[in-house]
């Protein structure tokens, strides 16, 4: 079966939902890699960084560090999951029945097809995942209002994935998902999860916890419109 890279941002994290969506990731039959958003680690090194005036460059690489903080805070919390950093040990995690999170700073050091900017989030890094992985397939989920058949450039222009994931998408003919709230059937699905689908399913249900957002820019973003893509990996 084509694998699926599977980023769950930071959002989920920030609105008390992370812990139900990996529940549901945990009972997954198919292979999957899970790419982490940053969250508030990486909302610590955008505050750095207008306090200190560091390049986007160091950002950049700050965030894929905060991505890898996000990863261990993951694999803690769901004790089927496995911090992995090559694609060597993606497989050896899957034959292994196990489902490999992504620390992403090893694959793209030196990777030239990614800017070093803010430009791209963990949406983009999830896409050239996908892609150096011959072609799997991708699945962005969301914490906001996803337009129906909205192509991934208008997605990029309503600010709901970075503007790199159309771009990589269309090289690479990548088959892609960008799922937001009311969707929990559609993402069991995808990721062919064992038995029947808990209610709520990962986002929107009436049982998910809410807590109070650690930034202005979370604390603008409602979860049933269309929200904007973070400026960095989330």
């Amino acid at each position: 079966m084509t694998p699926l890279v599977l980023k769950l941002g930071g959002s989920l994290a920030e609105s008390g939902r992370l812990r139900v969506t990996l529940a549901l990731v945990m009972r997954a039959r198919r292979p999957v890699v899970v790419v982490p958003g940053g969250g508030p680690f990486a909302d610590a090194v955008r505050e750095a960084q207008a306090d200190l005036g560091f390049s986007d460059a160091a950002a950049h690489d700050m965030a894929l560090a905060a991505m890898h903080q996000m990863a261990a805070a993951m694999t803690d919390l769901a004790p089927r999951l496995v911090a992995v950093d090559t694609r060597r040990a993606m497989v050896r995690a899957w034959r292994d029945r196990r489902i490999p999170v992504w620390l992403p700073a090893r694959l793209c050091a030196g990777d030239k097809t990614i800017p070093r900017d803010w430009s791209i989030t963990s949406d983009g890094l999830a896409a050239r995942l996908a892609e150096r992985l011959g072609g799997a397939e991708v699945a962005l989920l969301k914490s906001c209002a996803v337009p129906r058949g909205a192509s991934p450039e208008t997605l990029a222009a309503l600010g709901i994935v970075d503007p790199v994931f159309p771009a990589i998408v269309e090289r690479a003919s990548l088959a892609w998902h960008v799922l937001g709230p009311g969707e929990g059937a559609t993402f069991a699905a995808l990721i062919d999860a064992k038995g029947q689908a808990p209610e709520p399913l990962w986002v929107g249900g009436p049982l998910a916890k809410r807590r109070r957002p650690r930034s202005l820019v979370n604390a603008s973003r409602k979860d049933t419109r269309p929200c904007r893509a973070s400026s960095r990996p989330s």
